[in-house]
């Protein structure tokens, strides 16, 4: 006859509290497992966007160095007597001879600056095609100095140059429509704004006051889709990673 061991209330045996231990470790290892996995993942994404945003960071500033160079080899010899200049890091062209721009107080161009803008603009357009798919806005910008009527706030005068440097840049809008070698030049239409500034960008002298002629001019600059390539979705959704 075997010998019977009755099991007392709450009791278990030695076996049971083991395999719950294993299941809960178990269990446990996994759950560390999964986190580390996530963990590396975010990672790992995290350093794809870097690169991505480097090779974009590095892309942009090869075709901004591209169109530099392909307007300074086009109008290196004709800056000089344009009086005008080529600025590497806005990809911006300035004329700065006001005299032969506009009468003053007037939004008339001048016939010596439509002779100029006759020869500059389709050269413009035609060096900075090649580029199209990567330039987001061409903008011809008015500047005006501060000075108005005699008498005239600095407010009034401020709105008033503000009218008349958009006045300018239309006409010079209008002008370069008006061009036979422009008409046909769609991508240009499409890109191409006339921006009015009045003084709200004066150009200053040494001592670090407002230069009246210098601040009269006339700019085109070129804006290239650099921020919405850095902005566009890398398929990399690196903010819903835990």
């Amino acid at each position: 006859m075997s010998a019977f061991t009755p099991r007392l209330p709450g009791h278990r045996p030695q076996h049971e509290g083991d395999s719950h231990w294993l299941v809960v470790s178990d269990l446990m290892a996994s759950l560390m497992m999964i986190f580390l996995f996530l963990a590396l993942l975010h990672m790992v994404q995290i350093e794809r966007a870097h690169e991505v945003e480097t090779e974009v960071r590095t892309s942009a500033a090869e075709l901004r160095q591209a169109i530099y160079h392909a307007l300074e080899d086009e109008f290196v010899d004709d800056l000089p007597r344009w009086n005008a200049e080529l600025e590497r890091d806005t990809l911006t062209l300035r004329f700065r001879e006001p005299d032969v721009l506009f009468d003053r107080s007037s939004s008339r161009i001048k016939p010596e600056f439509e002779a100029i803008l006759s020869d500059f603009l389709p050269r413009y357009v035609a060096r900075l095609r090649p580029f199209s798919t990567v330039i987001r806005e061409i903008r011809i910008e008015g500047h005006t100095s501060s000075e108005w009527a005699p008498g005239s706030s600095p407010l009034e005068a401020y709105f008033a140059n503000m009218e008349l440097s958009q006045k300018r840049t239309r006409a010079v809008l209008r002008f370069a429509y008006g061009l036979e070698a422009l008409r046909h030049e769609q991508w240009f239409r499409y890109r191409v704004a006339a921006v009015g500034l009045s003084s709200s960008r004066l150009v200053l002298d040494a001592t670090g006051h407002e230069d009246p002629t210098a601040s009269r001019r006339v700019e085109f600059s070129v804006l290239t889709n650099f921020e919405d390539r850095l902005l566009a979705p890398t398929g990399l959704d690196v903010a819903a990673t835990p």
